[in-house]
């Protein structure tokens, strides 16, 4: 037994927040846990999002059994639509992330020929020769679980994103008692969700959101608008519970809040008494102190309905003074200064605004140290691997496992691409996959490769120089001067000197170039070498230079 080993690889979630993907092979069978999306960087000029590189599961895609969700946000649901068309395996989740799914897929045309299977908390699936089990855990979004996996060599825990919430608003806590009971029939290996690990205490109870919406509503003066994730179904219902208590009525603003309310009210995840949701074009008449509307753009999302709000560019909606604007979202690591200017613009206008700093509108959905802890201390595994977080905070997580106990080589600290194989006895690290990131740019996914983002990145700084070259059809040889224009690098009008001495010194490099026409591949190598030098020295920068040559 202890010569086959387990073999545990992320290919994404560590080192970074967001497209979580977990790999767990054995043998001949693979098991997938999320297939997450990343938000980009202020440094990949103009990518939409960033997902996992699933070149190692292309290659073994016979052994993969199945994709399982643990739950519906896009950190861990977003890269389904451009995974599953090339994987086509069955995905299992509980109802509610299906329904999330189904919408992201159908916004991609993704769903035609997808597998969903649902499984509910508490259930199971037997996948090859693993069987998975979910267990209910609390998190910002109804129907997130954890999960109980069953392998050959002892069993594993995968936390999810969870939080210890006594009083969460669905009135569905985690299920400590079933983690108690593993943790004494023994538990082989745990991961565990880092994101707040450097958090001392405990996070607080989303009842306390609750009640700061009720004051809220209860004396702002004029419309409350509401901004939070599209898949923070449980804040859409205290929304809604409260603006039932004060007689308001709720609108929503944006396709992929809309969209998810419509799912949530179906499969009965929101509850909405008669007459409370509304339509916009409802909106004529009602006094502004009956209104609320819930939006998208808790992010700063150029084209969210929020953003656009503030930017004056929203087709129905415009801020009036006296309005209430709630940020009930923190702000994804990169998103800051987005998010900063869009509050800016809101209170330009005159609304109130109220966000996590100055206001209880918001509690995240990851637990705080002292969760961290109880969790290490009821499943009490051998091994223990932190997962979903920077590397600081898995650090720090593997330092809270050896406060309670856990031995200090008992804990892996991986990163994306790390293999670690494990048996009942020992595990270690055994090599690395290629877990880079793959850019979705508009339509193109992958194509976009860090080349291409390298001369983004050039172009944004010191701009580009094209030298259109004519030369004769039959001699090859230069006709006229070549012509220089330039975008982003200097004035041309102030320059101009500069640009007619890089003409001239074009001219003469290729009138020397003998009787024979030049090879196309020489003229584009030298051209480009000789501007380069040359504007360096005048201008200490480096356009990029495009020579386009013109037969004639």
């Amino acid at each position: 037994m202890s010569k086959r080993k387990l073999k545990i690889i992320p290919l994404g979630g560590l080192s970074e927040i967001g497209k979580n993907m977990m790999v767990i092979e054995y043998e001949d069978d693979i098991i997938i846990i999320d297939a997450g999306l990343m938000f980009p960087g202020e440094d990949m000029l103009g990518i939409d999002l960033v997902i996992p590189d699933i070149s190692y599961l292309l290659e073994r895609r016979e052994k993969i059994r199945g994709i399982i969700v643990t739950h519906g946000h896009e950190d861990h649901i977003g890269g389904l639509p451009y995974i599953l068309p090339q994987l086509k395996v069955p995905i299992y989740s509980t109802r509610l992330t299906q329904g999330l799914i189904s919408v992201k897929l159908k916004e991609r045309k993704a769903l035609a020929g997808a597998s969903l299977e649902v499984v509910p908390p508490g259930g199971d699936v037997t996948l090859g020769k693993f069987r998975v089990e979910f267990f209910p855990v609390c998190h910002s979004i109804p129907d997130s679980v954890g999960l109980i996996i069953y392998t050959p060599v002892g069993t594993i825990v995968h936390s999810g994103d969870f939080k210890l919430d006594y009083t969460p608003v669905d009135n569905k806590p985690t299920d400590l008692s079933r983690l108690a009971q593993l943790g004494a029939q023994g538990v082989l290996l745990l991961f565990s969700d880092s994101t707040y690990a450097e958090l001392p205490g405990y996070t607080p109870s989303e009842r306390v959101v609750g009640e700061t919406l009720d004051h809220i509503m209860a004396n702002a003066p004029g419309r409350v608008i509401v901004t939070t994730f599209a898949s923070l179904v449980s804040r859409i219902q205290q929304v809604i519970d409260s603006a039932a208590k004060h007689q308001r009525r709720v609108f929503t603003v944006g396709r992929s809040i809309s969209d998810t309310v419509r799912m949530a009210l179906e499969l009965g995840y929101l509850n909405a008494p008669d007459g409370i949701l509304a339509r916009l074009d409802e909106l004529h008449g009602l006094p502004r102190n009956k209104i609320v509307f819930i939006t998208t753009g808790s992010q700063g999302e150029p084209t969210s309905a929020l953003v656009r709000i503030a930017n004056r560019d929203h087709r129905q909606l415009h801020i009036i003074r006296g309005d209430t604007v709630i940020l009930s979202a923190t702000p994804i690591p990169g998103n800051e200064a987005l998010i900063n200017r869009t509050l800016d613009n809101l209170f330009k206008q005159g609304a109130q605004v109220l966000y996590d700093k100055v206001a209880k509108v918001h509690v995240h959905g990851h637990g705080s140290q002292e969760e961290l802890k109880l969790l290490l201390n009821l499943v009490k595994p051998k091994f223990f691997m932190p997962i979903h977080g920077e590397y600081r905070h898995l650090s720090i997580h593997a330092k809270l496992a050896e406060s309670i106990g856990i031995p200090k080589e008992n804990t892996f600290l991986l990163e994306d691409g790390d293999i670690l194989e494990i048996n009942s006895q020992a595990g270690r690290k055994t090599g690395k996959v290629s877990a880079g990131n793959v850019y979705v740019d508009g339509l193109s996914v992958g194509d976009i490769g860090s080349l291409v983002l390298r001369n983004r990145r050039m172009l944004s700084r010191d701009g580009i120089v094209v030298v259109i070259i004519a030369v004769n059809k039959q001699t090859g040889k230069l006709v006229g001067r070549p012509d220089i224009v330039s975008r982003g690098f200097v004035d041309t009008r102030e320059s101009k000197d500069m640009i007619d001495e890089s003409r001239d010194l074009v001219a003469s490099a290729l009138d020397r170039s003998g009787d024979r026409p030049a090879e196309w591949g020489f003229v584009n190598t030298k051209v480009r070498d000789i501007l380069n030098k040359f504007y360096y020295e005048q201008t200490k920068r480096r356009p990029m230079v495009l020579p386009v040559i013109v037969k004639v």
